[in-house]
C-alpha cells in the first residue's frame, strides 16, 4: 500500500526547513478514507495513528456523509475535490501522501505539490476545513443559500484560501533557494489567470457554478494572483488574522446581498408587469 519516498536535493531542504520529521509516502491507490485493514501497513511506518474526531454537532442534520466521517473515528486524510497529494497530523510524525492519481501531472507540478504539502503540514495549517470552522460551521451552512454539497464545496474553498495566505508568502521565497520549485509555484499561477479573469461572467451567464468558481478562485490565492470580487475579499490580511469568523460574515453579507438584489429584480418586473397591465387597459 505504500512505500517511502526518496527525499534528496530540494525536497529534502524543504522538509528540513519546514517539517524536519515528516515522512513522504508513495500510495499504490487512490483513497480519502484509509481501510482499517491498511491502518496497519502504515502503523509499521509511524509512530502513533491518533484519527481526528471533529464534533458531530458542529454538522447539520443535512451534511454530506464525508462530513460525517470526518466527525467519527474514520483515517480520513482526503476529501472530494481534493488533489493528487494529500498530508496528516493524524500521525506521529507528519505524513505526505503522494497518491496514485498523480500519474500524469507534469513533474514540474508534481513535485510543488509534494513540497506544498510539506510546507503546510510544517506550519501547523488547518488539515480539513471543519477543522478550521469548528462550530462556526453551522453558522456558514446557514448563511450560504445552496444544496449542502455546494456548501460544503464553497467551505472547503474558504479554508483553501485561509491556507493559500500563510504559504503563499513562503513560496514567494523560494526564488534563490528553491528555484525549481519556485518557478513551478509561478508557472501554475500563471496558467490560472485566465480562468479567474472571466469567472464573473461565467457566474452570471450560468456557465460556471458559484461553488466551482469559488474552488477555483481559492485555490489561486496561494500564487498570489488578484481575484474578481466576490472573492477578492478572501485574499485579505483580515481574513488571515480572523480567519473562520471572517469567513462566516463574508458568506452573511455577500448572500443577503444577492437575496436582496433578487427581491428588488422581482419588485421590478412586478410593476413592469402592472404597468404594462395598465396601459392595456386604458387602451381599450
Amino acid at each position: 500500500m505504500f512505500s517511502q519516498r526518496d527525499l534528496a536535493g530540494d525536497f529534502a531542504a524543504v522538509r528540513e526547513t519546514y517539517a524536519p520529521e515528516a515522512i513522504v509516502l508513495d500510495c499504490d491507490r487512490d483513497f480519502q478514507t484509509l481501510p482499517p485493514e491498511h491502518r496497519d501497513d502504515l502503523a509499521l511506518l509511524t509512530e502513533s495513528l491518533s484519527p481526528s474526531e471533529y464534533d458531530a454537532d458542529w454538522l447539520p442534520e443535512d451534511a454530506p456523509q464525508i462530513l460525517y466521517r470526518l466527525a467519527s473515528s474514520d483515517f480520513v486524510v482526503g476529501t472530494p475535490g481534493d488533489g493528487a497529494v494529500a498530508w496528516t497530523t493524524q500521525t506521529e510524525p507528519p505524513v505526505v501522501f503522494v497518491k496514485a492519481r498523480i500519474e500524469g501531472t507534469p513533474d514540474e507540478f508534481a513535485d510543488f505539490l509534494v513540497a506544498e504539502a510539506l510546507v503546510e503540514a510544517g506550519l501547523g495549517l488547518p488539515e480539513q476545513f471543519l477543522g478550521f470552522f469548528g462550530d462556526e460551521y453551522r453558522a456558514f451552512d446557514d448563511a450560504v443559500d445552496a444544496d449542502p454539497a455546494s456548501v460544503y464545496q464553497i467551505a472547503s474553498a474558504c479554508c483553501d484560501a485561509y491556507r493559500g495566505l500563510h504559504t503563499r508568502e513562503e513560496f514567494e521565497s523560494w526564488d534563490e533557494d528553491y528555484p525549481d520549485l519556485h518557478d513551478a509555484w509561478v508557472d501554475a499561477g500563471e496558467r490560472v489567470t485566465g480562468r479567474i479573469d472571466d469567472l464573473p461572467q461565467e457566474i452570471a451567464r450560468g456557465e460556471t457554478s458559484f461553488s466551482d468558481a469559488a474552488e477555483l478562485a481559492c485555490s489561486a490565492v496561494k500564487h498570489d494572483v488578484d481575484l474578481p470580487a466576490p472573492f477578492a475579499a478572501l485574499d485579505t490580511l483580515a481574513y488571515r488574522r480572523h480567519g473562520a469568523s471572517y469567513a462566516v460574515k463574508w458568506a452573511q453579507k455577500l448572500f443577503e446581498a444577492a437575496e436582496t438584489e433578487a427581491d428588488a429584480e422581482a419588485d421590478a418586473d412586478a410593476e413592469a408587469d402592472a404597468d404594462a397591465e395598465a396601459d392595456a387597459n386604458g387602451a381599450e
